[in-house]
This record gives C-alpha cells, structure tokens and sequence, in this order.
C-alpha cells in the first residue's frame, strides 16, 4: 500500500528533512507517526502525496510510483488518497453541506450522487444537525469532522491526517480519532501524524517515531508508550 525506500528529503539550501527513510504501511493499517516538533512528519506525509518530491530513494503509495509519477499526472495519485490537515480549511462562504459536497462537484459526479453520498458523508461524521451551519459557526471539533467526511468524498484508499487533533481539547481529540478508527475499520489505511501522548498511548495501533529526520523506532500494535 505504501512503501518507502532510501528515501531522503534535502531541501534548497542543504536543510535535510529526511534521510534514508524505509519502511512499509500494509493496507488496512492505522500507524501514527509521532516525533517532535521538526523531526520530520510533515515531510514525510507531503511526499506520500507529492507536495515535496524526495531528493532521492523510492516511494510507492496505492500501486503507483510517486518519484516517477509526471506532475501533470498528481491528481491521479491523489483521487486515491484522502488528506486532513491541522487546519480544517473549509470555504468560509459555504455551509457545512457544500463544503462536502463541493469536494464531489469538483470531480464532476452527477447532482443526484452528490446528494446522496454528502447526506452519507454527513451520517458518517455525525454532523446532520450541523448540514446548514457555516464554519464560523462551528466548533473546532466539528470543523475537523468536516474535513475529514469532504477528504472521504474521493472513497480514498488511504487517508493522511496531519496534526487533526493539534487544536482540540482532549475530549474533542479522543472523538475525532475515534472516528479515524471507525474510518479504518471499513477499509481504509490511516497514517495519523500527531504529538499527543495521550492518544497515542492510549489508543493502542502501530507506532512510526522520526527524530532527526530518521526513523527512530517503528514498533507494532501495543508495545509503544509515546513520552
């Protein structure tokens, strides 16, 4: 589903983001990667979705070749992919109904089928209630369930979450990655970067630590306790 080989990000200037990263992400996997502040994990999900490209090694994600992969070709990889950032970036002038279904407008799907899967999307993310609001009239908490159901709009084979709790309170964190879990329990690969210990350990799933750039520790479900 997605592997990394060798690979290094040096960026203009001779800052090294990353260097000689390897590992693989099995489909249906839910991994968080954990580090501190510049060790790397932003780096590390912007090349899985080409906004860097590597300096050198190879990296394949949901059976195509990201290093060799044409620009022009990105938004092939990227229909496969969903992306969460920390901030939720929703279209201040529209509601929570058509910032979801804008995500589907824009890949041309017929009305009726917007309808449908935006209603579907909204169930999913708990947020029916909340169909008409915009999002100044949202909770961060609800901002980041919108993000996450218009980032589900492409039926994504892998969804790449950046710091999605970074903001929140610890309850409201605790729900978002409880609909994560939800998320990857039908299918879908989650790779979750964050810096809460209180998450990470208490939500036991495999753990991918960069410090410096490099991988310092990759342990398997369980058997990690973030400090």
């Amino acid at each position: 589903m997605i592997k990394l080989d060798n690979v290094s990000l040096v960026f203009q200037g001779g800052s090294v983001a990353l260097s000689n990263i390897s590992t693989t992400i099995n489909e249906g996997e839910f991994v968080y990667l954990v580090g501190h502040s510049g060790s790397g994990k932003s780096s590390f999900l912007k090349l899985l979705y080409k906004e860097y490209i590597s300096t050198k090694g190879s990296i394949e994600v949901a059976g195509l070749d990201v290093v060799q992969l044409p620009r022009w070709k990105t938004p092939l990889l990227r229909r496969k992919l969903g992306i969460v950032t920390q901030e939720p970036q929703l279209l201040e002038k529209r509601n929570t109904y058509e910032n979801i279904a804008f995500a589907l407008e824009v890949m041309g799907t017929p009305n009726d089928e917007i309808e449908s899967k935006t209603n579907t999307l909204l169930d999913l993310v708990e947020l029916n209630e909340n169909a008409f609001k915009y999002p100044d009239q949202l909770s961060g908490g609800e901002q980041t369930r919108v993000s996450i159901a218009r980032s589900l709009a492409n039926n994504p084979l892998v969804l790449l979450c950046d710091e999605p709790t970074g903001n929140l309170d610890p309850e409201l964190s605790i729900q978002i990655v409880s609909l994560l879990e939800k998320i990857n329990r039908a299918g879908t690969t989650v790779v979750m970067a964050t810096h809460d210990s209180s998450i990470v350990n208490r939500r036991k799933k495999r753990v991918i630590e960069l410090a410096n750039g490099k991988i310092a520790r990759d342990e398997s479900e369980g058997s990690y306790i973030l400090r």
